[in-house]
């Protein structure tokens, strides 16, 4: 495994030094990871990424080679070096299980410990969450437009991927989102996402003409031939070629052509063409896929159009999230201990008012409505406070600060779970598909449609308990923070 420990930002690097400069190094503190905007305007986010974070924490340690590159940057003391030397993660971790719907502001990973251990996970917490929840929350909007029309959808993009980690760790995520399969093999073996895959234009341009070429296919692949149908000319050659064969070569051995791929054209034209000639030739059950630049607007466009496709091959747009492809997770400093061990809250003021964090040591609840089992809202409440359904809680819509709002009769669950404990791994990671499944259970039973659209959705509602609110009112107040 790859030793990733100085894939860092350099600051937090001359933040830690001065920690153990001065006598800090074992002062413990909160630090929550959370975003503040659903991208592409959605409802939510589907968070990922929580088991390569594991694998990070797990993995932590300065080599040799790494204490001499920074020794000779000339700034470090020799002892923080020797404390790098040594270093290995002590402290507690609770996130959100992975495949988890979320929400702004609201903590996704929490950290709990020395505060140089805290400072020096940032960067790699954040590229690792950020990345896959962003092309999971991707990934879920494509595949649930395709599901629509009853199409599912492939992970097609690894060679439009930002580099080879990109490319496998997004089919990953867009597995977690409702992909299907992966064209990406490393996905496959890393991580079980079944890869699949046919042909290119290369093949059938080798042989001599297109109908050698599918023949040789449907030959060496009898029981899984697809054919791509638009290397020349998809309704006078391609398709007529494709029955042929399947007429010629498949069917006498008792097998079906399986599907034709077009990855050019007028998706919606051809798809009904194509639909129509192969159920003349009693080929109804051969699939139409089509690839070529798809996403979720172009999906609702095919349905309005009423074209006939099986299943779709998305690449750059989903690997990339291409309509909105920056997740703006942030990693903020909450709480700090005292001499007393008591963690004192602290909050990040800012003239933008979604810049100002929720302070202090917290925990994250959802509620849902016992008549339907819907979520109807987060709350955010301080750590020592306890939320039960069966009794009146009182709470506050920081939109709405001046209604007198409370929780009751409803079922009540902490969203967060012990990750580490005392640098030791305590969480059973789930396999895939049990993430995956997760994901669709919330969606299926537990998420609002009306969040789920893609147009307006609705605004989850994000609570916080009165003495949460009343704190950051006073801290606000006081001005007690970063202020600018």
């Amino acid at each position: 495994m790859r030793n990733l420990t100085m894939l860092m930002d350099y600051y937090e690097l001359t933040m830690s030094n001065g920690y153990f400069e001065k006598g800090f190094k074992d002062k413990m503190v909160v630090f929550d990871m959370f975003y503040r905007k659903n991208p592409d305007n959605g409802g939510f986010v589907v968070s990922a990424g929580l088991e390569q974070l594991i694998e990070y924490i797990e993995n932590m340690h300065f080599s040799k080679e790494d204490i001499e590159f920074l020794r000779g940057k000339g700034e470090f003391s020799e002892g923080f070096l020797q404390y790098l030397a040594d270093f290995k993660f002590t402290g507690n971790i609770d996130a959100l299980p992975e495949g988890t719907i979320c929400y702004p502001n609201t903590p996704i990973v929490t950290v709990t410990a020395p505060v140089i251990e805290a400072q020096l996970i940032e960067t790699m917490l954040l590229l690792t969450m950020n990345f896959q929840s962003l092309i999971a929350t991707k990934a879920s909007r494509i595949c649930r437009t395709a599901a629509e029309s009853g199409a599912v959808v492939m992970e097609f993009g690894a060679r439009r991927a930002h580099g080879g980690d990109a490319a496998i760790l997004g089919a990953r995520a867009a597995y977690i989102g409702g992909a299907a399969a992966t064209a990406t093999v490393m996905a496959d073996e890393r991580f079980g996402v079944p890869a699949i895959g046919t042909m290119a234009h290369s093949w059938i341009q080798f042989f001599d003409n297109e109908y050698e070429a599918f023949k040789a296919y449907a030959e060496v692949y009898p029981d899984n031939c697809t054919l791509l149908i638009d290397t020349y000319d998809i309704l006078n050659s391609g398709l007529v070629n494709a029955i042929r064969v399947a007429k010629e070569v498949l069917e006498p051995a008792g097998k079906r052509l399986k599907g034709v791929r077009i990855d050019s054209g007028d998706l919606a034209y051809f798809s009904k063409k194509i639909r129509k000639t192969l159920d003349a030739h009693d080929m109804k059950d051969c699939k139409i896929v089509v690839s070529n630049s798809v996403d979720e607007f172009l999906m609702q466009s095919l349905k309005k159009q009423n074209a006939s496709i099986d299943s779709y091959g998305v690449g750059e747009r989903m690997i990339t999230s291409k309509s909105d492809p920056v997740f703006g997770g942030v990693y903020k400093l909450a709480a700090v201990q005292n001499d007393a061990g008591e963690f004192v809250p602290k909050i990040k003021i800012s003239e933008n008012v979604e810049k100002i964090t929720n302070p202090g040591r917290k925990k994250l609840w959802r509620i849902y409505s016992r008549e339907t089992g819907y979520a109807l809202a987060d709350l955010i409440t301080m750590y020592d406070e306890e939320v039960n359904g069966d009794e009146p809680f009182a709470y506050v819509d920081p939109v709405k600060p001046w209604k007198k709002m409370k929780f009751e009769n409803v079922d009540v669950k902490e969203l967060q779970v012990p990750i580490f404990r005392d640098g030791k791994l305590v969480y059973d990671k789930p396999e895939l598909d049990a993430i995956k499944a997760y994901v669709t259970e919330q969606l299926d039973h537990q998420i609002w449609e009306e969040e789920q659209r893609f147009t307006n959705p609705h605004i989850h509602y994000v609570d916080l308990s009165k003495k949460l609110y009343q704190i950051k009112e006073e801290m606000l107040a006081q001005g007690q923070g970063e202020n600018h």
